[in-house]
């Protein structure tokens, strides 16, 4: 791959070259992972590529997710066995090979408290051990994903002391991808599309769309361009119809809360705890790398126009407390809560409840010559771009070799035998793989130090966002290159460092 580093002077120079009457093969709309993933896919396969977005990398649902890299469990539930092993296998994929650097094997433990019907736990149990045959089936060794057992009470609580003991009758150990943000996944997938040629643009607000082209907004100038482009991709998710008015979508909402890890005894493992009085509805509690815990996932249906950023109800943060003290021995007050945070599914329409709705995904061509992709979730992201691509592909004029994404590294990745040798802080190499003495050799030492009080991260990966990953604003610092944002004050510590590192650079 040629250069990586997304930049403020980059983004200026090649939407010069679009906005100067330059054709591209494909022109993607929308930079979350999907779009990134499109992009991705189709430069590698020898396409000119050009992708845009209205805000920045990964500003929609693609940061607001669970940050696990699924299975495909929930779908087995559903007999949805196709979907469900595309999981698997996308998930074996991000873990071996794509972004070993971003992942890890997470331990998930899934008690059997008092508030849970021994029905619920056998078929729990039968689910956990069915996902075993489909790790196996796709091909991820034990080694990358342990197997599942059964632990005693006392095991429970070893694992996770948190646990409320009356009543504890023992738990399920299981395993799980985890990202350590979804955010930076998206970032890497679109930093690997532009060393493979691709323009990655932000700030570019596409207003109509054709089949051979979009009217975009430069939103940082106000001008308005024609980009041109002999197929166009739709993949704004949850705002997909917005642009493609024959797609139907029902949005969901899926609501996280944000504690602090010390709150739960410094928890390492997941917990998976069982809505009382469903059958195959889970509360998931979930260990993160910069002190702080995520509580989810709501799935709530949404009507009415689609907003930039989901406000988050008091409903949601009442429903999962309750969820979540029904398994711990001290109660998790409404004031313990740091933060939230709620992301919206593109589910197509259907019938049903939301949390019903099948999570496959579907690639549509309207009848204005518009690809649309909507659906799917983002384990199985690398699939819908190459589905993406093999439909584009199809068409006179787009001549694209064979997928390579199954076996292309993103920047900064490389085998967990040679992460462990990077000489750097793990907490680096977690995020930034063998880039991470990069991103401390190029700052002065005063920005090696945290910008926060309560976080980690430092001035040196701010100034890595500006320098290499196309951050142009403290939002795009604070809230996706890094996420600071999800604790307002740590945002508010961090907004001077964030403004004197953007206007220094």
């Amino acid at each position: 791959m040629s250069d990586t580093s997304l930049t403020a002077a980059r983004r200026a120079r090649e939407l010069a070259a679009l906005t100067a009457g330059e054709v591209v093969d494909v022109l993607v709309v929308g930079l979350g992972v999907t779009g990134a993933g499109v992009a991705l896919d189709a430069a590698t396969r020898g396409l000119s590529v050009a992708a845009i977005d209205a805000h920045d990398l990964a500003f929609g649902t693609s940061r607001w997710s669970s940050k696990l890299v699924h299975g495909g469990l929930r779908y087995l539930a559903k007999g949805e066995v196709g979907v469900a092993y595309e999981s698997a296998v996308e998930r074996g994929t991000l873990l071996a090979r794509t972004a070993p650097h971003l992942t890890r094997a997470l331990p998930m433990v899934l008690p059997a408290t008092a508030y849970t019907a021994p029905l619920t736990v056998g078929l729990a149990g039968a689910g956990l051990r069915a996902g075993d045959l489909l790790r196996l089936a796709a091909g991820t060794r034990r080694a990358v994903l342990p197997g599942v057992r059964t632990l005693s009470a006392a095991e429970a609580r070893g694992m996770v002391p948190a646990l409320r003991s009356g009543g504890l009758r023992g738990a399920r150990l299981s395993w799980d991808g985890q990202l350590c943000d979804d955010a930076r996944l998206v970032t890497g997938l679109a930093r690997a599309a532009a060393g493979a040629g691709a323009k990655v643009l932000t700030r570019c607000r596409a207003t109509e769309l054709a089949g051979d082209g979009a009217a975009v907004v430069d939103t940082l100038t106000g001008a308005r361009h024609t980009v041109r482009a002999r197929a166009v991709v739709n993949a704004t998710g949850v705002w997909a119809g917005q642009l493609a008015p024959d797609i139907t979508l029902r949005p969901s909402r899926g609501t996280h809360l944000v504690l602090p890890s010390a709150l739960l005894g410094g928890l390492w493992a997941g917990l998976t705890i069982p809505v009382p009085g469903e059958l195959s509805r889970f509360v998931i509690v979930l260990p993160q790398a910069d002190g702080l815990v995520y509580v989810g996932l709501t799935d709530e249906p949404v009507d009415g126009p689609v907003p930039d950023v989901p406000e988050v109800p008091e409903s949601d943060v009442d429903f999962l407390l309750d969820v979540l003290n029904s398994a711990l021995e001290t109660p998790v007050r409404r004031a313990d809560v740091l933060g939230t945070f709620a992301g919206l599914r593109p589910l197509m329409a259907a019938g049903g409840r939301t949390a019903d709705i099948s999570r496959r995904h579907a690639v549509v061509q309207g009848r204005d010559g518009v690809v649309t992709v909507v659906g799917g979730k983002l384990t199985t992201y690398r699939r819908m771009a190459q589905d993406t691509v093999d439909v584009l592909a199809a068409r006179r004029g787009v001549h694209a070799g064979p997928c390579r994404t199954r076996d292309l590294p993103l920047p900064g990745a490389a085998s967990r035998d040679l992460l462990a040798r990077v000489p750097a802080p793990a907490r680096l190499i977690a995020r930034y793989g063998t880039e991470a003495p990069a991103v401390l050799a190029q700052a002065a030492p005063e920005l090696h130090t945290p910008v926060a009080p309560g976080s980690p991260v430092t001035g040196a990966e701010l100034q890595w966002a500006v320098r290499h990953e196309g951050a142009l604003t403290v939002d795009d610092l604070l809230d996706r290159r890094t996420r600071l944002g999800l604790v307002p004050p740590q945002r508010a510590a961090a907004l001077p460092v964030a403004e004197h590192i953007l206007a220094t650079n």
